[in-house]
């Protein structure tokens, strides 16, 4: 594995470039590959715990179905996002699919490794739970958005969330490889509602369509159409120095 080239990659993530040095490097030696093919399936709900997650190239796709066979999308996640870390503190089986969007290169911090880590270092503890605290942030605003927000503002949002890596990245990403039926479904919207608010957004100069992808060409704009008005996500809390 060649871990200056992937340490360079995950230093553009807000989370992992503010890790200690030594944590950066432990995670890297500890860590190995795993390569997905299109609608390769990365691990399902109840399977047993099976450690962190970093997605290096291309996407992954994080979702659940209930016994009815109705789907809801949680997120669509890329580079340097990291994920999984839920399982490392309560040992509970997995809580939702993860399957790849497209050809997919991910890094796996296994989770007897990433325990031995943090049994090693417990102040390491606080960093994994920032990160997890950063999630749950954005879960506890969207579920205020769905309670609260119209329809167009919150799939306004949610296009921001996206190509903003989840407050990860500080430069956002133009072009997102996202089906619009997968859009409908993080939004609990019907398919045909969805495409109706994004032709709006369209006429408006702030997005453009193609087929499974949707551009974004004004993205001070689309902070104003998702009520953000040019604030920017939360990010997480800066990690405090380490005191040995």
């Amino acid at each position: 594995m060649d871990a200056a080239k992937w340490h360079q990659r995950l230093t553009t993530g807000h989370w992992y470039r503010h890790l200690p040095a030594d944590l950066q490097n432990s995670l890297l030696a500890a860590a190995r590959l795993r390569l997905l093919t299109a609608g390769q399936s990365l691990f399902k709900r109840g399977d047993p715990p099976c450690g962190v997650y970093a997605v290096l190239e291309g996407a992954v796709r994080v979702s659940a179905v209930n016994a009815q066979g109705k789907e809801a999308v949680l997120s669509l996640v890329e580079t340097p996002y990291w994920f999984g870390e839920i399982c490392l503190f309560d040992g509970l089986p997995r809580t939702h699919d993860a399957l790849a969007v497209g050809p997919c290169t991910l890094l796996q911090v296994p989770q007897a490794s990433m325990l031995k880590l943090l049994d090693n270092q417990p102040a390491y503890w606080r960093d994994m739970a920032l990160l997890m605290s950063h999630k749950l942030r954005l879960s506890l605003i969207n579920i205020e958005q769905m309670s609260l927000m119209p329809a167009l503002s919150r799939l306004a949002h949610r296009l921001l969330m996206i190509a903003e890596g989840y407050g990860e990245i500080e430069h956002a990403r133009r072009l997102l490889q996202l089906p619009q039926e997968d859009l409908a479904a993080m939004l609990s919207l019907s398919r045909q509602t969805t495409n109706a608010l994004l032709r709006t957004l369209q006429q408006q100069g702030i997005v453009g369509l193609s087929y499974g992808a949707i551009e974004i060409l004004d993205l001070p704009r689309l902070r104003f159409a998702a009520g953000i008005d040019a604030a920017p996500l939360p990010q997480p809390l800066e990690q405090t120095p380490h005191i040995e």
